[in-house]
């Protein structure tokens, strides 16, 4: 019991020793010394200030600089009280008005210059790192996600001053949440809120001079610390060099972008001279009147045959195969480790478990056969035409 009153009495201690505590602690006692003069001095002489409380509603109405009139002193120590009131009220609030505005004006600057603690994100979209054209890819990024607001992407680079203020200059791209740091870095991934993040983009990131080497490794890296930290996050990585694939997959990346492999491929098609390179643009083409899209299967024909599917459609739109676990690894992982689980058999049980050692996400299934299977957490492939326009 002593040991907690000295613990209390020495947290009372350190608070009292407070600077600001002491100003306001002063200010208060004043005032309470200024109300005790007014009703000592007032009582016998203002019908107005009959009771302690008259005297305290008259020391808050001077005070905050509001001035009913209902209440007005008449003696000389009264008016000389309600005077000291009102120049204490007008210190008080331009005071407290300075406070605000500095508060505003630091919170604003914080902001700015990506400082800003994102204390309240949740299932926000994260992306990291920075690259040339990076403002076009946050368009796209919104474009192609239009129930995503700006005000839940938040980017976290250590880009140029320059380069971030051109984002926050553009209309469409100003709501976005800016927070300055390394990505790879845990204590900068926390103040982005990564465990209550429900997307992760990493960019190959070209906001230093960093080589092929170290723009993947730290793309690795980014992934490995953002899984650990939050399973659940669907992560998107960048890599230049295909040979970080494997260490993305063994990180348990959801989608792998392999910048150069399509570039080079690319080339490669066109080298043809027969157009391919026209055709693999226009599929990957942002217009949504054209392209490759995906879609929900009907619950119906989930476990059912490819074949039966394919019969049941109407759309005009063509559809050329079936994705494989889509959505989160994590959650599809999970899902197969239970599925596994329910035989009674213990070897059945020993090789389901080696197929989910096995198990990737996302993995596409063109032209199946008629008795392919569909399996749970699939969405079909549909190549989505418009109409020929005219000469």
């Amino acid at each position: 019991m002593k040991a907690k009153i000295k613990k209390l009495l020495e947290k009372i201690s350190r608070l009292l020793a407070n600077s600001s505590v002491k100003v306001w602690t002063s200010v208060f006692a004043l005032l309470m010394l200024m109300m005790i003069i007014i009703f000592a001095s007032e009582q016998k002489t203002n019908s107005s200030i009959n009771t302690l409380f008259d005297a305290f509603w008259y020391t808050i109405v001077t005070v905050t600089t509001v001035g009913y009139g209902d209440i007005a002193p008449a003696s000389f120590w009264g008016r000389l009280s309600a005077m000291a009131l009102l120049l204490v009220g007008v210190a008080i609030f331009g005071a407290l008005s300075g406070k605000f505005a500095s508060f505003i004006l630091d919170r604003q600057q914080k902001k700015d210059k990506g400082l800003l603690k994102m204390t309240s994100m949740k299932n926000h979209f994260l992306i990291c790192g920075w690259k040339p054209g990076f403002e076009n890819i946050l368009e796209g990024v919104l474009e192609a996600n239009p129930e995503l607001p700006p005000e839940q992407i938040v980017i976290l680079n250590n880009a140029k001053r320059a380069d971030i203020e051109a984002i926050q200059a553009n209309e469409k791209l100003k709501a976005i949440n800016f927070l300055r740091g390394d990505f790879t870095d845990e204590d900068a991934l926390f103040k982005a809120q990564i465990k209550n993040a429900n997307r992760a983009l990493i960019l190959a990131d070209k906001s230093e001079e960093f080589s092929t080497l170290e723009t993947d490794s730290r793309t690795v890296l980014a992934v490995i610390t953002i899984k650990n930290l939050n399973p659940r996050v669907y992560c998107v990585a960048e890599i230049i060099d295909s040979k970080f694939e494997k260490h993305l997959s063994l990180a348990r990346c959801d989608e792998i972008i392999m910048t150069s492999d399509y570039e080079q491929n690319l080339l490669v098609q066109a080298s043809s001279g027969q157009g391919m390179s026209h055709i693999l643009r226009e599929l990957a083409d942002e217009d949504e009147s054209q392209g490759l899209s995906l879609l929900d299967i009907p619950v119906q024909y989930i476990g059912r045959r490819y074949g039966e599917y394919k019969m049941s459609l109407e759309s005009s739109d063509i559809l050329i195969g079936i994705l494989e676990n889509t959505g989160n690894f994590f959650m599809r992982r999970q899902e197969a480790l239970a599925e596994a689980q329910k035989n009674p058999d213990m070897e059945k049980i020993v090789a389901n478990l080696k197929k989910v050692k096995t198990l990737k996400s996302n993995i596409p299934v063109f032209n199946p056969p008629e008795d392919y299977v569909i399996p749970e957490s699939s969405k079909a492939i549909f190549i989505h035409g418009r109409a020929a326009q005219e000469n």
